[in-house]
């Protein structure tokens, strides 16, 4: 469950950062907002989402990031 709830909040972050992104272009700031894409919030944004799919999709990890050997 929780997971879900981090990715919503991700997503939404993701979706503010998008209507920025698009405010920026609407008033022909373009190189703020290839900016805002390559170094900014929107880059921070889309990396953090990115983060916790591949996170997710890891699978069934140890302690120490490796996967889960069983008995020897």
């Amino acid at each position: 469950m929780q997971y879900a709830r981090q990715t919503q909040e991700a997503l939404d972050r993701l979706d503010q950062s998008l209507a920025r992104l698009r405010g920026l272009i609407k008033r022909g700031q373009n190189k703020d907002a290839l900016r805002f894409m390559e170094e900014g919030d929107l880059k921070e944004k889309f990396e953090e989402l990115q983060n916790l799919i591949t996170i997710s999709s890891t699978g069934n990890m140890g302690a120490r990031g490796v996967q889960n050997t069983g008995t020897f």
